[in-house]
């Protein structure tokens, strides 16, 4: 599947953003100010949500502001159908 870059979500408390572009493999970059604590978690969550949409070569940079999992996967849903152009709300 080939992927432009793309981004989603914003820098404000509680949220995160990821920007996903092409890669090899999936390969998460984690910027976060609990990722001594949490930062398996969130690496997980997002590269779980990323197979679920079948993306296995990607590269996404996300930096968190304290998002709960289901933000996380929003954001990464709705970054991964921009880069991709395939909708998954069909």
């Amino acid at each position: 599947m080939e992927l432009k870059n793309a981004v989603a979500g914003t820098l404000e408390s509680g949220d995160i953003m990821i920007q996903i572009g092409p890669g090899e493999g999936l390969q998460v970059e984690l910027q976060s100010s609990v990722a001594a604590q949490f930062g398996r978690q969130i690496k997980s969550v997002i590269t779980e949500t990323l197979e679920g949409l079948g993306v296995s070569d990607a590269y996404v940079k996300a930096t968190d502001k304290g998002a709960l999992d289901c933000t996380i996967r929003a954001r990464v849903t709705a970054a991964a159908v921009r880069a991709t152009g395939k909708d998954v709300w069909k």
